[in-house]
């Protein structure tokens, strides 16, 4: 019934060197099932973050509701731009003092932070709902007006866009670009028409 091992070469190995190779064996496995785990967390946790800032750089912009300008008759120029924002719709709160505005036109490039007061760059904030002085978007019926003032020629202008002002004349087009904290982009072109007839014009 049983078969009888004559040959000593065929039995089986049995002793402390068996016992010290197969731990070594299983610490080496034990080792690299440890690394592999600890890569996986760490490019799942990278993964997700990226996630993350990629849904943020999507979905956490500034929608434009409407756009109009203060034109100067006697000067022939647009004062001021006045934009109504508000959060897209799937957007996490936007802090409109971080957010950057860039401005491109005939009069060359333009780029600044806004600011809740009129500052150095010509930009204020006034947010509709909420409490004063918040610039804080929170709900997408949040609406906030952003004014970038463009030319001193009236001379009641303290703060303007650049050091010299930005020229907008009649017939100019301008391009208007917002860039919440999140990194998320919405441009927006302005034309002033040909002819402009009363002191404050749609664009």
């Amino acid at each position: 019934m049983f078969e009888t091992i004559l040959d000593e070469e065929e039995r089986g190995q049995v002793g402390i060197g068996t016992l010290i190779v197969f731990i070594a064996m299983v610490l080496v496995a034990a080792i690299a099932a440890g690394v592999l785990i600890n890569t996986a967390g760490f490019l799942q946790t990278q993964a997700e973050a990226t996630g993350q800032e990629s849904t943020s750089q999507v979905s956490d912009r500034l929608q434009v509701v409407s756009q109009s300008g203060s034109f100067n008759d006697a000067e022939g120029v647009i004062e001021s731009v006045d934009f109504v924002v508000a959060q897209s719709p799937g957007s996490d709160n936007i802090d409109l003092s971080e957010t950057s505005v860039e401005i491109l036109g005939g009069d060359g490039q333009e780029t600044f932070t806004l600011s809740s007061d009129f500052n150095d760059d010509g930009s204020q904030i006034n947010i509709f709902t909420g409490s004063p002085g918040d610039v804080v978007l929170t709900d997408t019926s949040d609406r906030a007006e952003v004014t970038l003032n463009l030319d001193d020629s009236s001379g009641e202008i303290s703060h303007i866009v650049g050091n010299d002002g930005y020229l907008v004349e009649e017939g100019d087009s301008l391009t208007v670009t917002f860039t919440t904290p999140s990194g998320a982009t919405t441009t927006t072109e302005l034309r002033v028409p040909s002819t402009v007839v009363r002191d404050s014009v749609r664009l």
